[in-house]
């Protein structure tokens, strides 16, 4: 089969995109010779807190020990059970394990891809103290559905937007959504840091247990009753290194214009695939989406072979990177009862996590994944759609 797809990847599909700007970001750092704890990080805390609207930041090693601090943060009892998505990277699960909390498995829902409304509501019980919600791709979630639900049975809302920077719901930029929540700044993330990730929230008692858990050279900053913790922290340290916050904070002043040339390249080719009937994910009028990844939805039927073709033609496409986290050995071998260390009282934990999840089952294995396209050049985009139309023809 002859190749359709002939102009090179490798300069519209580069990323992170890094300049002389970041360089002199980073080197601006290391001449200082403050190479750690750094005013760098309070500025990184500082744009965030301006970028989602909230009152209090703290930056971390990497969005994982984020999510660890924010489980934390609440004050969620050993044995609590949180409603979580199958449907998503480990990261947003696996952290509450080590705190000993329950994660209940949920249904996506096919309009979004995040975790469905629904199917929480069926599985909230007297022990269910939180929810964890994602803008999985970028795409945000029924975040008003969820936040009408939580409200009503009094849960807490982790926000995991690390694949959401930039993306809005209504005006509000996905960030402000949770009681706490957090971004990754992983280098493939949009506004990319090497490694990093930062926790937000409004409320000032949940700062004030993240920062005991991972910065005991902030802990001086905070109320004088958590002082008394100064000399030892609650055991990790989880901070961020100065010269990632420096790559951080100058990413961050690029997202706007990143975000746009992506966008514009994806409902470029959006667009021309939905007229050839896939289903590309564009949102109502309400809601500003990013592209962490251009996932798009095909048919009634598992892609495989249509998958092989595309590639014939020249297409860099797969099925998405995230296998669904009920099916993987460290919940179905039972490892995540070693770790979490549960107490006695939590019930059938392997009941509690279990379920069939036919529907996220079937939606997940109709993706497919196609580059990232950052850069300029429209001349491949047509070229993928002629492929994508050849393809079904």
């Amino acid at each position: 089969m002859k190749k359709v797809v002939t102009k090179s990847h490798s300069k519209i599909t580069r990323w992170p995109i890094l300049d002389r700007s970041d360089e002199s970001a980073v080197i601006d750092v290391l001449r200082s010779g403050t190479i750690s704890k750094g005013s760098i990080i309070q500025v990184l805390e500082n744009e965030y807190k301006t970028f989602t609207g909230r009152k209090y930041a703290l930056a971390h090693n990497n969005g994982t020990s984020g999510l660890l601090a924010a489980f934390f943060s609440l004050g969620l009892s050993p044995g609590d059970e949180v409603l979580v998505p199958t449907a998503t990277f480990w990261a947003s699960v696996l952290p509450l394990i080590w705190l000993g909390l329950v994660p209940v498995f949920c249904e996506s829902e096919p309009e979004t891809l995040g975790i469905d409304p629904q199917d929480m509501l069926k599985k909230i019980t007297p022990k269910t103290k939180a929810v964890v919600i994602v803008h999985l791709w970028g795409l945000p979630c029924k975040v008003e559905e969820i936040s009408y639900i939580a409200r009503k049975h009094n849960l807490k809302i982790i926000e995991d937007a690390s694949h959401a920077h930039g993306a809005e719901f209504n005006g509000k930029p996905c960030g402000a959504f949770g009681d706490v929540s957090v971004f990754s700044l992983q280098g493939d993330k949009l506004a990319p840091a090497g490694e990093g990730g930062v926790f937000i929230t409004d409320d000032y008692e949940y700062y004030e247990r993240a920062t005991c858990l991972g910065d005991i050279s902030r802990i001086n900053e905070l109320t004088t009753p958590q002082r008394r913790f100064a000399a030892t922290g609650f055991g990790v340290k989880t901070r961020i290194s100065s010269l990632a916050a420096a790559l951080g904070v100058s990413q961050l002043k690029k997202l706007k214009k990143n975000n746009q040339l992506r966008n514009t390249n994806h409902q470029y080719l959006s667009h021309k695939l939905q007229a050839l009937g896939f289903d590309c994910f564009i949102p109502s009028s309400n809601i500003q989406r990013v592209y962490f990844e251009f996932i798009i939805r095909y048919g009634d039927t598992e892609p495989d072979n249509f998958l092989q073709t595309l590639q014939q033609l020249g297409c860099h496409v797969t099925r998405p990177r995230y296998p669904l986290l009920h099916q993987q050995p460290f919940f179905t071998e039972g490892w995540y009862k070693e770790v979490g260390r549960y107490p006695k009282g939590c019930g059938d934990l392997d009941q509690i996590i279990s379920g069939s999840f036919e529907k996220t089952i079937t939606e997940n294995n109709r993706l497919i994944k196609l580059p990232n396209f950052c850069g300029e050049d429209n001349g491949i985009l047509d070229q993928y759609a002629e492929a994508f139309r050849l393809a079904i023809s």
